[in-house]
């Protein structure tokens, strides 16, 4: 048995029922490239690796990974000892001639937005990514203007994937039991920006400008982005507050700039 590590925010999941309904949701083919961030104590994996060729398992934690190799000594599952965030995606899609990255996992609470981050940022080699995360999390991804969830996780998530939350999982089925209660997300990326961005770089920094200063009116927060803020057309209210704007109005202002 391992010990969960609070400093990797480890909470192992040990819930058949709740596995079950997580690989229900990613429906995983033989022929996928699957990987599964942080397979702890295998819960999640004695489902999945029957389910595909070679199921791929990343986690920084070396005892995780030798707890993996003496599960599946026969290779039907790839063990990385290695920081999912340093994963390179296209040295795995070349070496199992796929095209695409899935993603399933049960992500430390830690280090969750960085996790988020870095499969949209790659999402060009990503098809979906089933994630069990605190529900807190979870809502920011799904959030709606006008509410104190939205923000820069809604804003990217949904402008780049469908996002659905699925259902929430009890502290109860973990071990140790969370504080907090968790969240199963799914995100099935999209060819494109569901809208179309002008210059994605300079979006990116604009949207994180405007919401580390979400209190403040566009006006202000803008010129935290662009200073003098440049003359824009009528239709943009800078008085408004960022969160008051849609993922579409926002990608209208970036675009404007």
């Amino acid at each position: 048995m391992i010990r969960p590590k609070q400093s990797l925010g480890q909470n192992f999941l040990r819930d058949d029922n709740i596995v079950r309904k997580i690989v229900a949701a990613v429906n995983p083919q033989p022929d996928d490239a699957l990987l599964e961030i942080g397979p702890g104590e295998g819960a999640l994996t004695k489902f999945l690796a029957p389910r595909v060729e070679r199921l791929i398992v990343v986690d920084v934690d070396r005892r995780v990974i030798e707890r993996m190799n003496e599960l599946y000594p026969h290779g039907e599952v790839e063990s990385v000892h290695r920081d999912f965030l340093e994963i390179d995606f296209t040295e795995i899609l070349e070496r199992r001639q796929a095209s695409a990255l899935r993603i399933v996992g049960n992500i430390p609470y830690n280090i969750t937005s960085p996790i988020l981050f870095h499969i949209l940022d790659h999402r060009q080699h990503v098809s979906d990514a089933t994630l069990m995360m605190q529900r807190e999390v979870a809502r920011r991804l799904v959030a709606k203007p006008n509410t104190k969830e939205y923000g820069i996780l809604a804003v990217f998530s949904q402008l780049f994937a469908d996002v659905e939350l699925l259902f929430d999982v009890s502290p109860s089925c973990f071990f140790p039991a969370p504080k907090v209660t968790s969240s199963v997300v799914q995100l099935k990326m999209l060819k494109q920006p569901r809208f179309a961005l002008r210059d994605e770089p300079q979006f990116r920094a604009m949207v994180r400008a405007i919401f580390g200063k979400r209190r403040k009116t566009l006006r202000n927060s803008l010129s935290y982005f662009v200073d003098p803020v440049p003359d824009l057309p009528p239709r943009f209210d800078l008085s408004k507050r960022p969160e008051a704007l849609s993922i579409e109005e926002l990608v209208e202002l970036g675009n404007a700039i």
